[in-house]
């Protein structure tokens, strides 16, 4: 078994390493000028089984576990972090959160579809006044019947406008009762559901992130996930699968930013040798390489626990939060090795440290973690 998924990871490594060089590297520059959100790149990606990395053979999908899917993950974002944050938010957060607590005929309509990018996932938890707080969301679903009524708002939302099916948590009891939210499956085109403003963002560009906006919408019971009440649980739960996605998400950023700073320093000559030779530079790639490991360490680590069904809070969060934080210094010393180029659009080291930002803000804030790993290791 072991074995197996050494050999799976080492084939997911090269296959998806030589699908970014060709499919993503040109397009680099005029999808982030442009913050174009590349659609028909994903249904590629569903092609080569990346859509549905976790999801069952059954239903359509790869079948394969998180140490994989990390693979993956980062592979994607050593070229692009913002495809790799697409592909991430589409597996962990709407097809995950189906695949979890769907019943058998919500797994069966939605699962083929998303597990072959023949659809793109978009899941709903954040509020314009609730990030963090989303216990005291404001988004509401009113029983009416057989169906249920939202009205509401979501914000920060990853294919925003392009989903074609979005998972959204709604308030359906009081605010701040952990059992006070329910989650639901809608489709793009059912009325009084819309999408509204797309974020201009400083990084990951590429990556579609917009309002979702919630007029009388209309939904049968049937599209209700799980349990009445149980929406923000469920919501918890998945984050700490997120977690590891954003971990890898955050190792393969940092890996890119540190590879492309060491090309340029062994290539880059000043006094006569390459800046390579001098210790301020050389001491920086080894303070990043060794951050990198570090956070590769802790992030394969939280893989193989959730690949052996364990549960996950605490290594989820020390993955994320060290892998993200990782990201942001390794990205910015890159700019700083690089000196004045690292400050133009002529070298993607400039976009690594844009991009890195947001792996300490999306699915938990770097605060956040520390709240989560502090209130597990004081426990007993």
């Amino acid at each position: 078994m072991i074995t197996e998924t050494a050999e799976n990871q080492a084939l997911i490594e090269q296959t998806v390493r030589d699908f970014a060089e060709r499919q993503i590297r040109p397009y680099l520059r005029e999808w982030d000028d442009t913050q174009y959100f590349p659609k028909a790149l994903f249904h590629q990606l569903g092609e080569l089984g990346l859509m549905g990395v976790l999801v069952p053979v059954e239903y359509g999908g790869s079948g394969l576990g998180y140490r994989e899917y990390v693979a993956a993950i980062v592979e994607l974002s050593r070229v692009d972090p913002s495809i790799g944050l697409s592909m991430a938010a589409h597996n962990s957060l709407c097809t995950n959160h189906i695949l979890a607590f769907g019943n058998e005929e919500q797994k069966s309509t939605y699962l083929p579809r998303l597990a072959t990018g023949q659809w793109i996932g978009a899941w709903g938890l954040t509020e314009p006044n609730t990030g963090s707080d989303a216990g005291n969301m404001r988004t509401v679903a009113q029983r009416d019947g057989d169906s249920w009524i939202l009205n509401g708002s979501k914000n920060f939302i990853t294919h925003g406008k392009s989903g074609d099916v979005a998972v959204v948590i709604a308030r359906t009891g009081e605010p701040g009762d952990k059992h006070g939210a329910t989650a639901f499956i809608i489709e793009q085109g059912t009325p009084g559901f819309t999408a509204g403003k797309k974020e201009d963002k400083l990084g990951m560009r590429a990556s579609e992130t917009a309002e979702l906006i919630f007029q009388d919408c209309r939904i049968p019971d049937a599209q209700r996930l799980g349990e009445v009440g149980e929406g923000f649980i469920q919501s918890l739960k998945i984050l700490d699968g997120g977690r590891i996605s954003i971990a890898a998400l955050s190792l393969g950023t940092a890996w890119g930013a540190y590879e492309a700073a060491r090309v340029y320093a062994k290539e880059r000559k000043q006094f006569g040798q390459p800046i390579a030779n001098f210790q301020g530079i050389a001491f920086k790639l080894a303070d990043m390489y060794t951050d990198i490991q570090a956070s590769q360490m802790l992030t394969y680590d939280a893989a193989d626990r959730k690949d052996r069904g364990e549960q996950v809070s605490l290594a989820s969060s020390v993955a994320k939060y060290h892998a993200s934080e990782t990201a942001v210094r390794v990205s910015g010393e890159a700019v700083q090795i690089l000196g004045g180029y690292g400050f133009t659009k002529d070298y993607p080291v400039e976009k690594f440290y844009r991009d890195s930002k947001l792996c300490t803000i999306g699915e938990g804030t770097s605060e956040i973690q520390k709240l989560v790993i502090s209130r597990e290791i004081l426990r007993n």
